[in-house]
């Protein structure tokens, strides 16, 4: 089977397996991030060493054995880590400093799907920009005979990296609070469960064993749907909080006591107060879809708040750029300097614990103070044929206000006003446009600004 073009993303490669990704395409994607790789570190793919995970899809085994056929047989050593979350490979790339990393998963997307997320040393990841679209062109041109001579090794990281993890909280200040978690039959259940269990907590474990046919909901919490039975759960328990993550367990999500999703804007912006306690002044990103809420949590404690492309590879380069602390996304992406400037679906977990644990207040309170501020509408997909002319004219009809609004296009188009702002962006693979709004106003101004952009978008 020939690599399809599509499946060469703007984060990562993901492809139906079967008719768009196989063992033949695995092989080649393995090939060829060997040599993007080289051309990297500067040095022949025979003093390459990288990290090989996967994450618990049916056709995850066949297909990481064929990525290491890959990168074999371009003469890369391989050091396979075996099912795992995806933080666990970054952190297998930065703590062995290797010269890069392959995870085979299709994180959050439904089972019929596969793929890949790649790194470079550092845990930097590839994109579209710098690196992904570089495996497509090698493998069009013709990949050619392979050299041979590639060697391979099994680890074991999980007691290592539960232990790193663990340094970012004191485990005796997390007290015994009642936790309901959703592991969405992922990666979460072996990477975060161990660590919660030698807590203390007092779990409700919903859904802990990884399995790939996802037999209770797609492991994507960010739906309504597959969050339904965890708000529930928490309510129903009398729980404290819950937890829910992805399929490979990079990103988490919260609901507090009362049972009500916790955005993820408002979750950065709480973080952020907890890591400047540690780091005094320190830099933090945002994502330009996020909250006031955030920026100005931040510049209120001393710290530096600056805004940020969408995408974790545009995340992790600004990070190293700017030396930032810490960095969260709305769509529940959190970032840590201290953890190779890689996201994590654990650090953010313990974080929070550890939060509710000194501070002995409940959750719901320390979300409501911003959710009594800040109005947000969450991010709104409208399709559209002519997503670029569609904002020019919305950039044109806000720009010929009076007085007129700050304008950015830093990603896509931001409009803010004093007392209001929104972001539109296009999709990277569909004809979508998104939008992100916030009214400081009230609930009422922010449905009605919202109303008026739509319409716009949709014409």
């Amino acid at each position: 089977m020939d690599a399809a073009p599509e499946i060469f993303k703007a984060y990562d490669i993901r492809g139906l397996y079967g008719t768009q990704i196989d063992g033949d395409v695995a092989e080649q994607i393995g090939r060829a991030f060997a040599r993007v790789l080289a051309r990297l570190a500067g040095r022949p793919t025979s003093e390459l060493g990288v990290g090989l995970g996967r994450d618990m899809r049916l056709q995850a085994p066949e297909l990481a054995v064929r990525y290491r056929d890959g990168l074999m047989a371009e003469g890369v050593h391989v050091v396979d880590a075996g099912e795992v979350g995806t933080e666990m490979l970054y952190w297998l790339v930065g703590s062995r400093e290797l010269d890069g990393g392959l995870m085979c998963t299709a994180s959050h997307n439904p089972k019929a799907y596969t793929g890949a997320k790649l790194v470079r040393r550092g845990a930097i990841a590839l994109s579209g920009d710098a690196g992904i679209q570089d495996i497509r062109r090698e493998i069009e041109a013709g990949l050619g005979p392979a050299p041979g001579g590639g060697t391979s090794e099994t680890v074991e990281i999980y007691e290592r990296f539960q232990k790193a993890a663990l340094g970012f909280v004191d485990p005796e200040a997390i007290r015994p609070l009642k936790v309901v978690v959703d592991g969405g039959n992922g990666m979460a259940g072996p990477m975060v469960g161990p660590l919660l269990r030698g807590l203390g907590l007092d779990l409700v474990e919903l859904y802990f064993t990884p399995d790939g046919n996802f037999p209770d909901h797609e492991p994507n919490p960010l739906l309504p749907e597959n969050r339904a039975l965890i708000m529930q759960r928490v309510l129903d328990e009398g729980a404290d909080l819950g937890i829910a993550w992805d399929g490979d367990a990079d990103r988490c999500f919260f609901i507090d006591d009362t049972g009500a999703f916790v955005d993820g804007d408002f979750l950065t912006a709480l973080l952020a107060a907890a890591l400047l306690e540690r780091h005094p002044g320190a830099t933090m990103l945002y994502d330009v879809r996020a909250s006031w809420a955030v920026p100005r949590t931040v510049e209120r404690l001393g710290g530096r708040a600056l805004a940020n492309r969408v995408g974790h590879a545009f995340f992790k380069t600004r990070m190293r750029e700017e030396d930032a602390a810490f960095a969260g996304e709305v769509s529940g992406h959190y970032y840590f300097r201290d953890f190779y400037c890689a996201d994590s679906g654990t650090i953010p977990a313990l974080l929070v614990l550890e939060l509710l644990s000194k501070l002995g207040r409940p959750l719901s309170e320390l979300i409501g103070a911003l959710r009594s501020e800040y109005f947000i509408s969450g991010e709104i997909n409208s399709e559209v044929e002519d997503a670029p002319d569609r904002m020019a004219a919305i950039e044109a009809h806000y720009a010929a206000c009076d007085p007129p609004p700050r304008i950015s296009h830093l990603d896509g188009v931001s409009i803010d006003f004093d007392d209001w702002h929104f972001n539109v962006r296009s999709s990277n693979t569909e004809p979508l446009l998104r939008l992100c709004l916030e009214s400081l106003v009230s609930e009422a101004d922010m449905e009605r600004r919202r109303d008026e952009v739509l319409a716009l978008i949709r014409g």
